[in-house]
């Protein structure tokens, strides 16, 4: 199978030696934009994510799936001759390897970025770790939950003050921090594109953690006092949250004096423009709950449909709050294309998530399925000269590993 060509990255090479997930976020990332990524699973067991069980699909980890579509798999030992010098002829060409593992792992298996630009001088080299490569920290192991507990994500993230600390539902300092890497990659592939020169691309969940406290460090910087949770209110504009109607939750976003003039008009509530507490955004974020007492039991008098549809009317934001079903079954999130459908080597056609960078002259997809464990081992070794009997040999020293 020769592989797909599409998307701004089509013929750009990348070595996915990452698991779990900010790496293979980076990776999914270049391949969605048409980048031939091969991940590297380790033998034995792969990616660590096949065991995140359950749910399963047909004994396939749905967590594996969702994040490793558009790759090419194989398998390798590193820990033996056949699988280094498997890996060392994958380099050789390579323009980008990712890796997340502790900072010295690279090193001590003789693939560390120094050893690996004496033959590849253009190779770009991306770590993705816990806490970054340098400072006092570099050592640690990290994960999501840490990062967001050290880079102040859970400070101000729930219900309100006194309440437990929370964490924000999704991996976030995962995800950004694959998405740094794929930045980071590009970022250097473009230096690599002008000079031929590589470089170590170096980014972790503790700074993916930092970047989302844009407004609180703001708010802190300029007062010195670290913001608390707000629940689903904003620190510097109101009314900018969630209220309940009469059948469920939706969105308000008046976040400027405009906005607020017209959600009033929505409301058919003009006496609230002259209240004093409510007056200015200045006056409403200082009297923010009094402002949610006062909206809350006029929003329950409708359904959150009466609701959106005066406000769109009234040019006001605003939107359901939906559970990741109803998300799936959205016209809206459908039309964008991001709940594709791919071929499974195993399972046939699955959904899963698209992407989410539209380019109109080269764009990018979703192509294929994740890979089976050693899927395209055979494959990827035939198209870097090694021969059936040779790779037979190395399935014998149980350096690679085939599909069945």
């Amino acid at each position: 199978m020769t592989q797909e060509k599409f998307g701004p990255l089509a013929g750009m090479k990348v070595v996915e030696l990452a698991h779990i997930m900010a790496g293979p976020v980076c990776g999914l990332m270049l391949a969605d934009l048409g980048a031939d990524v091969i991940k590297v699973e380790k033998i034995p067991g792969g990616d660590d994510s096949r065991r995140f069980l359950p749910p399963d699909m047909d004994g396939e980890s749905a967590a594996y799936l969702m994040m490793n579509r558009n790759k090419r798999g194989i398998a390798l030992n590193l820990k033996t001759e056949g699988g280094k010098r498997v890996l060392k002829t994958l380099l050789k060409d390579a323009d980008a390897v990712t890796e997340n593992y502790r900072h010295d792992t690279m090193e001590k298996l003789g693939f560390g970025y120094e050893s690996l630009k004496q033959v590849n001088p253009g190779l770009i080299y991306c770590a993705i770790s816990g806490f970054g490569r340098t400072g006092p920290y570099a050592d640690r192991g990290g994960f999501d939950l840490i990062a967001q507990g050290m880079s102040g994500l859970m400070s101000f993230t729930g219900e309100g003050p006194g309440r437990p600390p929370c964490k924000v539902g999704a991996p976030v300092t995962d995800i950004t921090a694959g998405i740094l890497a794929a930045m980071g990659v590009l970022s250097a592939y473009i230096h690599k594109l002008k000079t031929g020169e590589g470089q170590i691309v170096d980014t972790s969940l503790f700074e993916a953690g930092i970047i989302h406290t844009y407004w609180q460090s703001a708010i802190a910087l300029a007062t010195g006092v670290a913001p608390g949770p707000m629940g689903s209110a904003h620190p510097l504009n109101g009314p900018y949250q969630a209220f309940e109607a009469s059948d469920g939750w939706f969105t308000v976003g008046a976040a400027n004096q405009r906005n607020w003039e017209r959600l009033l008009d929505a409301m058919e509530a003009p006496e609230l423009a002259d209240d004093p507490r409510f007056k200015t955004n200045a006056d409403r974020m200082a009297n923010l709950k009094e402002l949610e007492v006062t909206l809350t039991p006029i929003f329950k008098t409708r359904t959150r449909s009466e609701w959106l549809d005066r406000m769109e009317a009234a040019g006001v934001p605003g939107g359901p709050v939906m559970d990741v079903c109803e998300m799936f079954d959205d016209p809206h999130a459908q039309a964008r294309d991001m709940i594709p459908t791919v071929h499974h080597e195993k399972l046939g056609d699955v959904q899963t998530l698209g992407l989410p960078i539209k380019l109109s002259e080269t764009p990018g997809k979703v192509a294929t399925g994740a890979p089976l464990f050693g899927q395209h081992t055979a494959e990827v070794l035939g198209e870097y000269g090694f021969g059936e009997d040779e790779i037979g040999a190395l399935v014998d020293e149980g350096a690679v590993a085939l599909s069945d």
